[in-house]
């Protein structure tokens, strides 16, 4: 047997335990060659699309605007919809440790909303009614993603993995053209549960066919939802970071990105 100096076979063994990989399989292997993915294996990539492919904070910003018009609230300033981001941010990771309900989600961010810029108004739930609508017609592509998903068809499968409404990502996948690329939609509105469930990736495992787990891949830029469910459901996880932001969680990170374009070169 060959082992990375002061490495342990112990150490080896609870590492294959932590990466669900068979020891009898690697027991020849250093822990380097453990701790890799190897390339050519990624078969099956799972695609975040808010913060990950599109840029969602300007869909946000722009949607925000256009229903503060209809609904004739006055201005509504980017310090405004600076604390909207983060009220809604709060919502949804609510959500994704299953405390609230989605319906709860998407109206109660704009009460609480509202409530903190004094907005006297009881519009909240027709407001997001308009805002579903409107979030869709922004497309802002980050790096290049268009293009990238582009050359990786026929190479890889490709899906979309998102927590957001069957209205905004329906609207925003055709617009983009995105939806033409996928291989499949998988919108948690539509699954019944959200990521980082394990039940919304069981989901996915029955739809797409039969793969080993260290050969489908998520990309994503939330640790709690992308990362979490990655870890959740045990396969290959890629953090999209490009703000540079320190991982204080304990998550597995197989690979941290800040450019999209470094998928390619992973698989």
């Amino acid at each position: 047997m060959s082992f990375d100096k002061e490495v342990t076979k112990d150490t080896l063994r609870i590492l294959c335990r932590m990466r669900k990989q068979d020891w009898n399989a690697v027991k020849g292997e250093t822990m380097t060659d453990i701790l890799t993915i190897k390339k050519g294996i990624i078969k099956v990539i799972l695609w975040d699309v808010d913060g990950t492919l599109l840029d969602f904070k300007k869909a946000e910003y722009a949607a925000v605007k256009k229903c503060f018009e209809i609904f004739h609230l006055g201005e509504c300033t980017d310090e405004m919809i600076g604390r909207y981001s983060i009220i809604n941010r709060k919502y949804w990771e609510k959500l994704e440790r299953k405390e609230i309900t989605k319906p709860e989600v998407l109206v109660n961010r704009f009460v609480e909303f509202f409530a903190t810029e004094n907005i006297q108004t009881d519009c909240a739930k027709e407001f997001n009614e308009e805002y579903q609508k409107w979030l869709g017609e922004t497309i802002c592509f980050c790096d290049n993603s268009y293009e990238l998903l582009t050359s990786l068809k026929g190479h890889v499968k490709q899906y979309a993995v998102t927590n957001g409404t069957k209205a905004a990502q329906d609207r925003k996948l055709s617009k983009s053209g995105l939806i033409d690329i996928f291989d499949g939609v998988f919108i948690s509105e539509v699954v019944g549960c959200e990521k980082p469930g394990i039940e919304f990736f069981e989901h996915v495992w029955k739809q797409i066919g039969s793969y080993q787990k260290d050969e489908i891949m998520i990309v994503g830029d939330s640790l709690t939802s992308d990362m979490q469910g990655g870890n959740n459901a045990g396969i290959v996880c890629c953090w999209y970071n490009p703000k540079g932001i320190k991982n204080k969680t304990n998550l597995r990170i197989d690979y941290e990105i800040d450019d999209l374009q470094k998928v390619a070169e992973i698989l």
